[in-house]
Order: structure tokens, then C-alpha cells, then sequence
């Protein structure tokens, strides 16, 4: 599948040193420094093609933004896979809702989140895959786990047997009642009957009256949601350590089940962990209420750009926060990150400036403590409103757009 076009990235000076980046894993509980590496690897798990590009989409993909831009800056090649769900429940419920054909939706989602990710200046990612094409490959990984015993039927269809990562659950933390409960809000089937395990997720859906099929060896259907990311991780990452990637990343409700799920079957597959940091983004809530499909009030990237909003002041306001911290928007966001951007634009523009260097380097340090954009941002605002001379505020701009993804 094609992703969208490639933005430059302008290059830092080599006066700048970048430490190595430190971020919170949510498998271990703490904050992880990434060993030197010039070959990165990271896993996004992308949009299920139906309701693009709704803020929370926006926050989570910034956010590895910063990571991917980070490591760009450091010299790094960053091997950036994204999956694209292009076949899933939610999408054909949608679909059937409101009577479109379930593959015009997906395409026309699809365009519409690569139009809205060139707005906002991020990066494409190298790989970019959507889980249709990618079905061969899911078939594959199905039948090396059936190799592995850890693959039974359930009338026609096929269960991964969790049992069979000694690990399992490592990465979420969650006890029992919690895990089942999670795991029917998520897309399980805890009480169907005839499981070996509650919580085994599904590997093949087996075909079903008037849905999409494709042929595989154990019969016509269709993927599990879990089986997808593994297989397509395992496909395209190029391993150089203990573990398949650097960086497992998403929204926080995907730590379970779907990253505990997909890490299992890597597991299990490899017998090496699947990332060596699990990220994950705090989720966006509207107006005082959690933003949801269900509640009808997701905020869409493409409207508010539409109705006048700089799609810098989007991706400013989304970056003016800990990524991993839950957060209530109001539109006063876009309000406040548009004044900051004059802000910044007069403050580049003076024909002195104070010293530079300075602001740079606290940008970069604050983006390697854990993304803290935050500091990052308060740093550029006090050199905005310091006086002095000597600066280069060319080069801080570039710095801005490199580091920050800004473009002033």
C-alpha cells in the first residue's frame, strides 16, 4: 500500500549532540534508555480505515513523529512500519450501517488519513501495509504457530493458546477480572464456549454468510486483528538485538489485549520479546467527555482544517502536553497554539535576537527525557520574550521544524 510523500526534515549542526533517548516502557513500569544504534526499528499500529483522522489518531501519531524526527537528528535510519486494518468488524459494521460498500470506505478513509498526516508534517512510514495484501503472510504466521501447538479450532475457526507464552502478561499487568473484562470491551469473545482459555484471541475467522473471504489452507476467511500486527512486524523489521524492535507504539488502549496479544505470538513464534520499549499515548477527551465513536463526538483533523484551523496550531496544541497523560481538549487549545505561533513567528523575525544555541539545546534535551515536549515548548516561548543579541534565529527554525515537526 502507498504512503504518503515524504517530508524534509531539515538537518541539525553537528555542534548539537543528542543524547540517547529515554522514554517510559509500559511493560516494565520505568523509564528505558535506548542503547546506540544507527538502525532503528518501530511498529505503529495504524488506523482501522472508518473514522479518520479523529484527534486521539492525530496525538498518537505525533507523538512517534517525535520519536522517528528524534532519531533522524541523531544520524539514525528509522526502519517506521504501519499496519492500515483495511478488514475488521468495526469497518464492515460501519459500512453496513450506512450502506456503502465496505471497500469504498476503506479507501476513502485511507486517502483521507494520508492527506491529513502530510498536514500535519508527519513523516510517512517506510512500510506501509495494509492487512488485506498482507493475508499470505498472516497465513503463514497461522500455520508456523500451528507447528508450535498453539493453535486450536473452535468449530471452524482458530484460537491462539496463550498458555503458550511463558510471558504472557507481562506487558499489561492486569489481573484476571480486569483482563476479561478489557478483553470483551476490546473485541473478545471471553465466553464463547468451547475456548481452551478465556482470553485466547482469534487467529482466522472462518468465512461467514455475505463477508469478505480469502483461501488459506485450514479454509476460506478472514484474519484476527492481533495475528495481523505480528506477522507484518515480523515480515518487515530488521532485527539487530534481543528483541524485534526498539519501539512497539500506540494509543494506551491497545495495551490489552491487542499488544499483549500480538507480543505472545511473536513470542511464542521467535522466542525473543517483541519491542524493547512498549509506548503507548494517553487518550484525548472533548469538552469534559471522553472522546469516543459511541458518543459521536470525535473531533476530526480534516474539519477543523476545513473551518480555518492552522494545521501547525493542531499539531502545536496536541505537542503542548506529557503524551502519556490522558488529556480533556477544549477548542481554547487551537486558540492558545495559534497565539503561540505569532508568538514565535515575531519572535524569529527581530532583526536581534538573543544567543540561540541555548534554546536548542534545551529543545533537544527536553525531547530526550521522555518526549518532554512541554519543556521543549516553554524553552522557545522564554526566548521569544528575552532580549539580546548574537542569535541565529534562522537556525532556531530550522531546529523547530526539525525536532518539533514544526514549520514556521
Amino acid at each position: 500500500m502507498n504512503s504518503w510523500p515524504e517530508v524534509v526534515q531539515p538537518k541539525l549542526s553537528n555542534r548539537f549532540k543528542l543524547p540517547e533517548l529515554q522514554i517510559f516502557d509500559s511493560a516494565s513500569q520505568k523509564l528505558k534508555q535506548f542503547r546506540a544504534n544507527k538502525n532503528r526499528q518501530i511498529y505503529v499500529c495504524g488506523i482501522t480505515p472508518y473514522d479518520a483522522t479523529h484527534l486521539g489518531h492525530a496525538a498518537t501519531y505525533l507523538t512517534f513523529d517525535l520519536i522517528n524526527r528524534y532519531w533522524r537528528a541523531q544520524g539514525s535510519e528509522v526502519n517506521y512500519i504501519q499496519n492500515i486494518t483495511d478488514i475488521d468488524d468495526p469497518l464492515l459494521e460501519r459500512a453496513a450501517r450506512d450502506n456503502v460498500d465496505w471497500q469504498v470506505l476503506a479507501k476513502s478513509q485511507i486517502d483521507l488519513f494520508r492527506g491529513d498526516m502530510v498536514d500535519l508534517h508527519i513523516h510517512p512510514p517506510k512500510i506501509y501495509a495494509g492487512a488485506i495484501e498482507e493475508i499470505p503472510e498472516v497465513v503463514r504466521a497461522i500455520e508456523n504457530l500451528e507447528r508450535k501447538n498453539s493453535v486450536y479450532p473452535v468449530e471452524s475457526d482458530l484460537y491462539f493458546n496463550i498458555k503458550m507464552d511463558s510471558t504472557f502478561g507481562n506487558r499489561s499487568h492486569l489481573d484476571q477480572a480486569e483482563a476479561l473484562k478489557i478483553f470483551a470491551e476490546r473485541g473478545g469473545d471471553p465466553n464463547r464456549f468451547g475456548k481452551q482459555n478465556r482470553l485466547d484471541p482469534l487467529l482466522w475467522l472462518a468465512n461467514r454468510p455475505n463477508e469478505p473471504e480469502w483461501p488459506a489452507p485450514f479454509g476460506n476467511g478472514r484474519p484476527g486483528w492481533h495475528i495481523e500486527c505480528a506477522a507484518i512486524a515480523l515480515k518487515y523489521s530488521k532485527p539487530e538485538g534481543a528483541e524485534i524492535l526498539d519501539i512497539q507504539g500506540g494509543g494506551r488502549d491497545l495495551i490489552f489485549p491487542h499488544h499483549e496479544m500480538s507480543a505472545a505470538q511473536v513470542s511464542v513464534l521467535t522466542g525473543k520479546e517483541l519491542a524493547f520499549a512498549y509506548v503507548h499515548t494517553g487518550l484525548i477527551g472533548l469538552e469534559g467527555e471522553k472522546m469516543s465513536k459511541s458518543k459521536g463526538n470525535l473531533l476530526f483533523v480534516s474539519k477543523l482544517i476545513i473551518d480555518g484551523v492552522d494545521p501547525m496550531a493542531i499539531r502545536l496544541s496536541l505537542l503542548n502536553r506529557k503524551f502519556f497523560d490522558d488529556t480533556m481538549w477544549s477548542y481554547d487549545r487551537f486558540e492558545e497554539a495559534t497565539k503561540k505561533l505569532e508568538l514565535w513567528r515575531l519572535g524569529l523575525s527581530r532583526t536581534e535576537t538573543p544567543d540561540t544555541d541555548l534554546v536548542i539545546e534545551a529543545i533537544i534535551i527536553s525531547l530526550s527525557e521522555n518526549l518532554d515536549s512541554n519543556s521543549a515548548i516553554k524553552a522557545i516561548d522564554n526566548w521569544c520574550s528575552a532580549e539580546g543579541t548574537g542569535g541565529n534565529p534562522g537556525e532556531l527554525s530550522r531546529a523547530i521544524d526539525a525536532l518539533l515537526g514544526i514549520a514556521l
